[in-house]
């Protein structure tokens, strides 16, 4: 679901006769047309997850107990669920010479994340090393199969360098081909990029333009030379996504897990902005939650968007 989505509402007068003859003509029906109303609304759509002190999802909460702000002014609330919607979801998988010794753990935590995910999601794995390639079969581009996404992420042995940004833009152009509005990339890498033809920039534009909710698991050692997980903090943090670094390689699984069920547990909420900034100016945005009993909740979203549907730089927002 975009950050700004056109919703066309069509508004149909019907005028009622109560004298004698037909109910419907064709004079009648040009009549009824000229007061047929199309009006374009352009919707700030957000995915909110929202915790308690003790990091647990609250999912009780109702639209009243949220406020949202775009550059301070309160917005009126128009759209909001709380559904375990299905999405269209990448796993971004690094297949470097760096990740061998950890490729087995991942195709571990693939199937894990399968299993705790929606089974109406379409998901698909790209693979990258120095080339970027898609793990399913040309004829399959989007599986819930456990067993398939493990076999596209196995598939090609670890080798080379490590394009991730060239990667994560393929990732984004086969999400448009996705049917479901929200689209979620979840990015296994160590971080370092020696090898793609995009920078950073890049493709942190083209997440933001296409409001992909980034999540990344770094798995390197303090001493790894191609550890970067400043990298993987950005690509999260300013897409309303969440950076994870375990510890130990056995803890990825839980890690995919964990942001498995992130993914089913959101809020989507949609305002129509009152703000009268001009095109291209960035607008940012704050949520708040509060409900009695929870005490401090954290929201954590995207922070802000540019005007005329171009994401500016900022970060996802987690804040009480």
């Amino acid at each position: 679901m975009n950050v700004r989505q056109t919703r066309s509402i069509i508004v149909l007068m019907v005028l009622g006769s109560c004298g004698a003859g037909p109910l419907w003509s064709p004079a009648k029906a040009q009549e009824e047309e000229s007061y047929r109303l199309s009006v374009d609304v352009e919707l700030v759509v957000l995915h909110a997850a929202v915790r308690d002190r003790n990091g647990r999802f609250v999912s009780d909460l109702e639209k009243q107990d949220f406020e949202v702000y775009e550059d301070g002014v309160l917005q009126s609330i128009r759209l909001f669920e709380y559904e375990d919607t299905p999405v269209t979801v990448g796993l971004v998988v690094d297949h470097s010479r760096s990740m061998s010794p950890k490729l087995a753990h991942v195709v571990a935590a693939g199937r894990a994340f399968v299993g705790s995910s929606n089974p109406l999601d379409q998901m698909f794995v790209v693979n990258f090393t120095d080339n970027v390639s898609l793990g399913l079969p040309a004829a399959v581009p989007f599986t819930n199969s456990a067993a398939e996404v493990e076999d596209a992420i196995s598939n090609g042995p670890p080798a080379g360098m490590t394009a991730l940004y060239d990667g994560i833009a393929e990732a984004i152009a086969q999400l448009r081909a996705g049917s479901h509005d929200k689209k979620v990339l979840l990015v296994i890498s160590d971080g370092g990029d020696n090898a793609s033809a995009r920078n950073l920039a890049h493709v942190l534009k083209m997440a933001e333009i296409s409001s992909t909710i980034v999540y990344t698991v770094g798995l390197f050692d303090d001493d790894d030379p191609d550890r970067n997980p400043r990298v993987l903090r950005r690509l999260a943090h300013r897409t309303g996504g969440e950076a994870f670094f375990p510890g130990e390689l056995g803890a990825v699984v839980d890690v995919c897990e964990s942001i498995a069920r992130e993914i089913r547990n959101q809020y989507t909420i949609g305002y129509v902005s009152t703000n009268v900034a001009p095109d291209g100016a960035y607008r940012a945005i704050r949520v708040s939650a509060r409900a009695p009993g929870d005490g401090k909740l954290v929201v954590r979203t995207r922070a802000g968007y540019s005007a005329g549907g171009e994401s500016q730089p900022g970060g996802s927002q987690a804040a009480p």
